[in-house]
């Protein structure tokens, strides 16, 4: 594809990424198979070849972002679907980045629109805040039905019940049960810790019992929530702290990894190098980037002992965030099932359930009829459970199904000598 951009412009980094990327776009449209809402709508600037159409158009503009632009772009769920069939590799992920970011900047929305990004950026990247609107949105749940549709998807995603408040709210190193072989940080997260406190606790119980001491600096967010939302400033503030939390434990004692335990998170993490490339930072973020790992590709390096032979049919649900994001498709399954679970791929394993970090708030009409194609397919198989590794997509399919969500590490953490899972509490026999 052809750009225009002005040698200005060109001079940020920003606009130069993006001059490549765009410039990469051969507007071939192999994407569009994959892409969730092209499916659904059958527009062209809702496929990713028409929105990468619409950035290229938004950038080299001087005037401000037109309103149906905007509305394409914001449909958009960033689940990087198109990537993975990309003929030019094209990077949509830091494509669409910067044209949020560009958005937030210059364009004015609508004030009830602002205040409901303004609220959710203040809300959801703090668990106190959270836990506060959660226990607000409980009460409201039996009259859902009669809200208008947004105030009604935040609703509908409210779990029944909210996790005691968890210890993991300080710094503290736990170490390992045995003989230490290595010493990892956890992101806790924020609106996890808020909403499912026990998917931490078995990510340290599991990683404890075979060798690692972990070390949590509660540094907070990682950024993802807010950088989805093109609010750059708070996004890169709330990476910050984390990087400098864990670059003073590298410089101390040292860390073999950062493990990531919510693949949305995950995805951002990892991508913390190019995101502070022009910063001071830069070098520290790199090495970040680097350490940044999802929890199952480090219980994958770890030999694990499996103490108990578990009877379930489990429904592997594939995260974006995780299989187009981080490219990490089959090692959740391959760990559960050599954990003696019977793992079932529901049909186009590769579609969204909707939720997409703060997409099921902000386009609850769109998000709902994902989640409900997608609880359609996971529910056709017949599971006793359903396995996921983000906390939003179990949120969202828990609010779909009555099939019982859980983390996949929960399951991991169970059959190698931790406890069963809550959530199957009302299955029938599930080991022996």
């Amino acid at each position: 594809m052809q750009t225009n951009f002005t040698p200005e412009q060109l001079a940020k980094p920003a606009f130069a990424s993006s001059n490549v990327e765009l410039s990469a776009c051969l507007q071939c449209d192999y994407c569009a198979s994959n892409c969730p809402t092209y499916q659904m709508l059958g527009h062209e600037y809702d496929s990713p070849r028409g929105r990468v159409f619409l950035i290229k158009e938004m950038l080299e503009s001087p005037q401000r972002p037109a309103d149906t632009t905007v509305e394409h772009l914001d449909r958009c769920l960033s689940c990087l679907a198109c990537m993975s069939t990309c003929p030019s590799s094209v990077h949509y992920m830091h494509l669409m980045d910067h044209a949020r970011a560009h958005i937030e900047e210059h364009y004015r929305r609508p004030f009830k629109e602002q205040l409901l990004r303004w609220m959710l950026a203040k809300v959801l990247p703090h668990p106190g805040r959270f836990r506060l609107a959660m226990r607000g949105a409980r009460w409201l749940k039996p009259f859902s039905p009669l809200m208008p549709g947004r105030l009604r998807g935040l609703v509908a995603l409210t779990p029944h019940k909210l996790p005691p408040v968890g210890t993991l709210n300080r710094r503290q190193v736990l170490p390992a049960l045995g003989e230490r072989e290595r010493r990892v940080a956890l992101l806790t997260g924020c609106a996890q810790t808020a909403v499912n406190s026990d998917i931490n606790e078995a990510t340290i119980r599991i990683l404890r019992r075979h060798g690692c001491e972990v070390v949590i600096t509660h540094a907070g967010c990682c950024g993802a929530l807010t950088h989805h939302m093109g609010k750059m400033k708070e996004s890169h503030a709330a990476a910050e702290k984390n990087i400098r939390a864990w670059m003073a434990e590298i410089n101390g004692k040292g860390l073999d990894a950062v493990i990531v335990n919510t693949s949305g998170c995950g995805t951002v993490v990892k991508d913390y190098g190019y995101m502070f490339r022009d910063h001071p930072l830069a070098a520290s973020a790199e090495t970040i980037s680097g350490l940044a790992k999802d929890i199952s590709e480090v219980l994958s390096e770890l030999e694990l002992t499996h103490k108990s032979v578990p009877k379930l049919r489990i429904a592997y649900h594939a995260t974006c965030s995780l299989q187009f994001g981080q490219r990490i498709r089959y090692t959740p399954m391959k760990l559960l099932k050599a954990a003696g679970f019977t793992v079932l791929e529901p049909r186009d394993a590769h579609a969204c359930c909707g939720f997409a970090g703060t997409y099921a708030m902000v386009q609850p009409e769109m998000a709902t009829q994902l989640r409900q194609r997608k609880v359609q397919t996971l529910e056709q198989i017949n599971p006793d459970a359903i396995a996921v590794g983000n906390i939003g997509c179990m949120m969202q399919i828990s609010a779909g199904s009555q099939v019982p969500v859980v983390h996949t590490v929960e399951l991991l953490d169970w059959v190698t000598g931790g406890p069963m899972p809550q959530a199957l509490a009302s299955v029938g026999e599930v080991s022996g």
